[in-house]
């Protein structure tokens, strides 16, 4: 099955969904994501160009881990040859084509512009198989369930 999929061109993102505050403060620090400015858990969904099929799923990590870092855990059980379309969030991994990045105190030519809206119109299909995940009330809003049971309330939706 894996050697089928590296004919594609798979796309990854990852999204935050809100936790309630953590009683213990180790655990507060490591859900607590500055980006959101609140606690989280962060998922990260691996879908077809077409956006229809989920290839992979990567539940309830700490809301501080950063999408890379997440991604590079994920990546041992996939294949090197095997490639990738996603976000600035992924910038600097070989195996992920990323939108050019403006350069500082510079603009982005019209052929990067044109270039990071192609490569935008095909990663759109992630955005809107998460907006699907969000529908479900109880993967949008702050999960208020035990904490225990997050992973297995997510990946049921």
């Amino acid at each position: 099955m894996l050697e089928i999929l590296t004919e594609f061109e798979l796309i990854v993102d990852s999204y935050d969904q809100p936790i309630q505050r953590p009683t213990d403060p180790q655990e507060q620090k490591n859900n607590y994501s500055g980006k959101q400015k609140r606690h989280t858990k962060k998922n990260q969904v691996i879908v077809m160009p077409s956006g229809k099929e989920i290839v992979d799923v990567v539940v309830g990590e700490t809301g501080a881990t950063a999408d890379i870092k997440i991604w590079r855990n994920q990546r041992l059980s996939l294949l090197t040859s095997q490639r990738f379309q996603g976000d600035k969030a992924y910038a600097g991994e070989p195996l992920i084509n990323t939108p050019h990045k403006k350069p500082r105190e510079l603009p982005l030519t019209p052929a990067q512009k044109r270039a990071n809206k192609s490569k935008a119109q095909k990663r759109i299909f992630v955005e809107h198989l998460i907006r699907l995940l969000k529908i479900w009330r109880v993967a949008s809003e702050r999960f208020r369930l035990k904490a225990k049971n997050y992973d297995r309330v997510i990946l049921v939706v």
